[in-house]
């Protein structure tokens, strides 16, 4: 008796009734979501580690150390140095520069955002509306430009900063890896690289003018400065004295006292 074909399919067929295609797309499947999970926990391990472990490096650096722009320095500056030596006018500086409400949101601005959605449908250029939080992101663990990709892993980063390290030490990590320069990282070699003095010894307008070059550290100098940093670094100053120096009391209350300055 000849065998139908039915029966020579169902022969095809695993014990459990997949086929072939149908167990190894299941087994793709379990393994992407395996890989998912080992991915998010060494992420999670890592950034508990860095909330107690300053930082060796981080992808800014490296970025810039494998992909090195005209005029990249053979030599890089930096030191780490603690919130608790940063003079508070530094602090201040840097979030009335950069991210006024960071004492405020949860790592994602959603005042800012809207703000700048309104001035892009009202046809004025689109303006960025990262958070410190989301910078501290991007400067440790991701890379530099503006695709949608980045700017989309940006958002949960900075919610799980805020979550886990908590304001202050957001704050650090953020003024001891942000560039200042070619090759001039955090507020130490900052404050050492443009005026030949220590992060504690600063003055307010000195801060301000480091505070300015944020926006494009390879473009702008702090000294000597030009037009726009020197309209730039008065505009912050004014901010400063506006925003006062309570306006970073709950970062204080995540338990660091900033140097009074």
């Amino acid at each position: 008796m000849f065998k139908t074909g039915r029966s020579r399919n169902k022969g095809r067929r695993s014990r459990g009734g997949l086929s072939r295609g149908a167990r190894l797309r299941r087994w793709l499947l379990r393994a992407l979501l395996i890989a998912l999970t080992g991915a998010l926990g060494l992420l999670l391990a890592l950034l508990l580690l860095f909330k107690y472990v300053d930082p060796p490096t981080w992808s800014w650096r490296i970025h810039r150390a494998l992909n090195p722009p005209a005029g990249y320095p053979d030599q890089v500056w930096h030191r780490w140095v603690g919130l608790d030596a940063i003079p508070l006018s530094v602090q201040l500086a840097v979030v009335a520069s950069e991210d006024q409400r960071f004492p405020l949101h949860g790592g994602i601005d959603t005042h800012a955002i809207g703000e700048a959605i309104g001035d892009a449908l009202e046809g004025e250029r689109l303006r960025g509306a990262s958070t410190l939080t989301q910078q501290t992101a991007k400067n440790l663990l991701l890379w530099p430009g503006r695709d949608w990709l980045r700017k989309g892993l940006e958002l949960p980063l900075a919610l799980a900063l805020e979550l886990i390290w908590g304001k202050a030490r957001i704050l650090e990590v953020y003024l001891n890896i942000v560039e200042f320069g070619p090759g001039v990282y955090g507020v130490q070699a900052a404050g050492e690289y443009w005026f030949g003095t220590p992060v504690e010894r600063l003055s307010g307008w000195q801060a301000a003018r480091l505070a300015a070059v944020l926006p494009n550290p390879w473009q702008y100098r702090a000294e000597p400065p030009g037009p726009y940093i020197l309209r730039r670094s008065r505009w912050i100053q004014r901010q400063m004295a506006q925003l006062g120096d309570n306006w970073l009391a709950p970062i204080r209350r995540d338990g660091v006292i900033p140097a009074q300055r």
